[in-house]
């Protein structure tokens, strides 16, 4: 970030954000304050939370305020995001062919959340693939292929971004696991930040190009009126916390130590606003996640009274 008279600047795209967060860090604060306090039972604590709130609605000058937002922290599925962008990037600038199979493998990476897809769009973007363990030097040049992606948002100014690792379910396997023994950073991380800052360039049109920006938000769309039954939907987090008539965009993750969630949210009154939220060590606690969405949107509502 670069810090300019209390401003941090996204860099590459213009859009100055107000790191002195006025009324918003108090509010970030009485959600962590109200989420540690219900889940006290469960033994949460302070460091099992990481929260960045972006109020988008004063769309010339943004607010963001954070609890632990410069941690990094293992991503989950939450990845994707970052995964998504970069396929734009590489479409945008012809490294990539633009093929059906490649808009599938996108679309259920991002709406389905697939890993399968995930793999083969980490394999064009690397020019790696998953398979056996390799020779000592032939390893080396796999893994500097592989951190591609983690360089290129380096390049843009992002603090605390790995993606460099295939999520997986049972694995990883042969090289995957050689070159998480042999090299470090053993896993993918992010901060809420980071995550936070990706969010605003996607809605507000600056990431990639504007024509980029649309499609990946229309992959990241989510019904939160919808009535579904898995617990785990993407919509059953922060959606469940919006009143009738919002709209929601929305990446989530968990594994069986992490459970994340990142989301941009219109509300039916003009508010505008980015929330992220990961935590660690209370996956199976889905409430989390929708206490400090609901702190949030009853916040703002006071906010802009």
């Amino acid at each position: 970030m670069k810090h300019i008279i209390g401003l941090w600047v996204l860099w590459g795209v213009g859009l100055a954000v107000d790191a002195r967060a006025g009324e918003l860090q108090p509010l970030v604060d009485r959600a962590v304050q109200s989420t540690l306090e219900r889940f006290q039972a469960q033994g949460l604590k302070a460091d099992q939370l990481a929260i960045t709130l972006v109020d988008l609605t004063a769309a010339q000058q943004p607010q963001q305020a954070s609890h632990r937002g410069k941690v990094p922290i293992y991503p989950a599925s939450v990845i994707k995001l970052f995964y998504l962008a970069a396929v734009h990037r590489w479409l945008e600038d012809g490294k990539l062919t633009d093929t059906p199979e490649l808009r599938r493998a996108m679309r259920d990476m991002i709406v389905d959340s697939s890993n399968d897809a995930t793999h083969y769009l980490i394999d064009l973007m690397t020019g790696t693939t998953s398979g056996p363990e390799l020779p000592e030097w032939e390893i080396k040049t796999w893994f500097e292929k592989r951190a591609v992606v983690t360089r290129y948002f380096a390049g843009l100014g992002y603090v605390g971004v790995n993606a460099s690792k295939k999520p997986w379910g049972d694995g990883p396997y042969g090289r995957e696991s050689q070159a998480i023994r042999t090299y470090e950073p053993k896993r993918n991380m992010l901060t809420t930040e980071a995550t936070a800052r990706l969010w605003v360039e996607i809605v507000t049109g600056r990431c990639v190009t504007s024509k980029r920006s649309a499609e990946m938000r229309a992959l990241l769309a989510r019904d939160p009126a919808a009535k579904m039954d898995d617990l785990d939907d993407q919509a059953k987090f922060t959606g469940t916390e919006l009143p009738a008539g919002a709209k929601l965009w929305s990446k989530a993750g968990w594994t069986s130590q992490t459970r994340h969630e990142s989301a941009y949210v219109e509300l039916p009154d003009g508010r505008k606003y980015v929330l992220v939220v990961f935590t660690t060590d209370h996956a199976s606690e889905r409430a989390i996640l929708r206490n400090v969405a609901a702190v949030v949107a009853a916040g703002l509502a006071k906010v802009r009274e």
